[in-house]
């Protein structure tokens, strides 16, 4: 093998290289035959080369190019030329030139292909096997063009994160992967102890608690590229396990936080995408996002803001508007410029489906007509508001042609979110997102508590080492409901990319922050006490975040799901096809474990 190791690579050569003896290796993408000449396609991942067995050379290669098939991995030794005129294929950068074989050796052969790779439709899109059959021949997916691009993004990036973050004086440290189980709002992955029987490690669900003790330890600027486990329903961007770019820094306040990651973030696009962000990035409060996109993580590619219809209850005469603002609630008004026309009341029909998945009890709607002089309301509850069209309009801007949405409810945040997801909807019907646009935005202010009704209690709704903001910690225990958090989150195109927040670094704030969630301090104190015993020592005030390296690869390769850009993914029920994991184990092994397996 050691006499046809690669000279060259399939992505390397030009019409420059023409005369040189090459050795290539690399698998069979293509092969055709055509008047005693072999043509075939050779492809690693740099790209592809066309070798040529003419039909003058000997009879023995000759024979030998006849017997290859696709995927078979070979060695190519050759003298480069360049490609006829009427041949050249500008569609490759090796196109100019091809490889005339003087020997080929098979290194080794492919069984017949269960899909093929990078095969397309007559129209040339991708013919995309299902999901299954990808993930049970991973490493046969993975050969595609578009899996090879995706992952060389990946390491792109995650270089260009480890680059930056160093420059800024941040050292990478490791923390560990069997850890004491805590309270995170998932499930733990629990590791059963051989040698302790009945105690477990958990897999992390993040690196929380180590990193903020590294803030204790005087590692002021600490990153790392964190694996984390949560066992919780997959879904498009979400899987069992995934990495995280974890950050913790000592002395700072949100303002440092933030710019460090925008200063982050434009690195990372710059040097893979050639993409000059511009920072900073818009900052919107929780409410207002709530308020204008019915979604802490807005898709902002486009504008098309929700607007308050409250003067619609007095305006008109439609009982449901009065309803919900006489019950302390809203009316939310969505107006969709010049779609009027094209929206039937079986569209409309659908968008209300929608917006009853997040439980309004309907959507309103009626078009805009008539003239800039002289308009009217056509359809839907145009009736409710007879001769009030000019009133209408003017409140809300809305033009001839125009759609109007609305949802009212005694709850204002339900009014938000049905009509926000509407909102989403239109925006992936109507085309509004540009695709080659990366809209980020800073989400801030957020409610620090959220009132669980099944327990009757208050839950942190980011974690319980979130730093309440200053001027709420007087009235902490006397009205949680109003206490925003020094909470951030940084949303992409309708993705919550990253979530941090400046933390508790006061123990006896910790405790009443515990205390206010049900944990008492005998409580906080075992689930706990490594931390706030720490704390005890001289914590400085640190603060973090986490950016979802898959999220941000998944974003930037304009794909739906992170498995898109995981190399070895589970699947929607969190299994691999390909290794058949989870699987059963040897009975002894569940016995050195101290463990029963209970069987429905």
């Amino acid at each position: 093998m050691e006499a046809m190791k690669r000279t060259v690579t399939c992505g390397d050569l030009r019409k420059a290289d023409a005369g040189k003896t090459v050795i290539l290796n690399g698998w069979i993408h293509r092969k055709r035959d055509h008047g005693g000449i072999s043509f075939i396609n050779l492809r690693d991942r740099y790209g592809l080369t066309q070798v040529v067995v003419d039909s003058d050379s000997p009879a023995e290669l000759a024979e030998l190019a006849l017997d290859l098939r696709m995927e078979y991995c070979i060695a190519v030794e050759g003298v480069v030329r360049p490609r006829p005129d009427n041949m050249v294929n500008p569609e490759m950068p090796t196109g100019e030139v091809e490889v005339l074989a003087k020997s080929i050796t098979v290194l080794s052969k492919s069984e017949v292909l269960p899909f093929m790779i990078d095969e397309v439709n007559k129209d040339g899109s991708p013919v995309i096997p299902n999901e299954d059959l990808r993930l049970k021949y991973r490493y046969l997916d993975l050969r595609t063009a578009q899996m090879q691009h995706h992952l060389a993004l990946r390491h792109k990036v995650t270089m260009s994160v480890r680059k930056y973050l160093d420059s800024q004086g941040f050292y990478e440290l490791e923390t560990p992967t069997f850890i004491k189980s805590t309270p995170e709002g998932a499930r733990d992955y629990l590791v059963p102890s051989r040698l302790y029987p009945g105690k477990f490690y958990a897999l992390p669900q993040s690196p929380q608690l180590y990193k903020q003790i590294l803030m204790v330890s005087g590692f002021d600027k600490y990153f790392q590229i964190a694996r984390c486990y949560r066992d919780e329903d997959a879904r498009g961007d979400r899987q069992p396990e995934f990495t995280q770019i974890d950050m913790e820094m000592s002395f700072v306040s949100r303002d440092d936080v933030l710019a460090m990651t925008e200063g982050m973030m434009k690195t990372v696009f710059a040097e893979t995408m050639n993409i000059q962000l511009e920072t900073p990035f818009p900052r919107i409060s929780y409410d207002d996002a709530i308020d204008w996109y019915g979604s802490d993580k807005p898709e902002l590619r486009f504008d098309m803001k929700m607007q308050d219809g409250a003067f619609l209850a007095e305006l008109g005469a439609f009982q449901a508007f009065k309803d919900a603002i006489a019950s302390g609630g809203a009316v939310k008004v969505l107006v969709v410029p010049g779609v009027a026309e094209s929206y039937s009341r079986k569209k409309i029909e659908e968008l209300e489906g929608t917006a009853k998945i997040y439980k309004a009890r309907g959507l309103g709607w009626t078009k805009v007509s008539g003239t800039d002089s002289s308009l009217a309301l056509e359809g839907g509850i145009a009736k409710f508001f007879e001769g009030k069209a000019e009133d209408v309009c003017k409140n809300l801007g809305a033009k001839p042609g125009d759609l109007l949405l609305f949802v009212a409810d005694a709850k204002k945040k339900v009014a938000c979110t049905a009509l926000g997801a509407v909102r989403s909807r239109l925006g992936k019907d109507l085309n509004l997102c540009n695709p080659d646009e990366f809209a980020f935005a800073w989400i801030v202010d957020f409610p620090m508590f959220e009132w669980n009704e099944e327990e009757n209690k208050w839950d942190t709704a980011h974690h319980m080492f979130t730093m309440p903001q200053e001027k709420y910690h007087a009235t902490l225990e006397s009205d949680p409901g109003s206490v925003k958090g020094d909470l951030y989150d940084l949303v992409l195109n309708g993705y919550e990319l990253a979530s941090g927040s400046i933390r508790i670094h006061d123990v006896e704030l910790q405790k009443r922050v515990f205390n206010l969630v049900g944990f008492d301090e005998v409580e906080g104190q075992k689930k706990f006490g490594f931390l706030t015993e720490a704390f005890k020592y001289g914590a400085p005030p640190h603060g973090g975040i986490a950016p979802g390296l898959d999220r941000l690869v998944m974003l930037m390769c304009k794909e739906t799901s992170i498995k898109e850009v995981i190399a070895f993914p589970k699947n929607t029920f969190a299994q691999s096809p390909m290794d058949d994991c989870p699987s059963e184990v040897d009975p002894q092994q569940i016995e050195d474990l101290h463990l029963i397996i209970k069987k429905d």
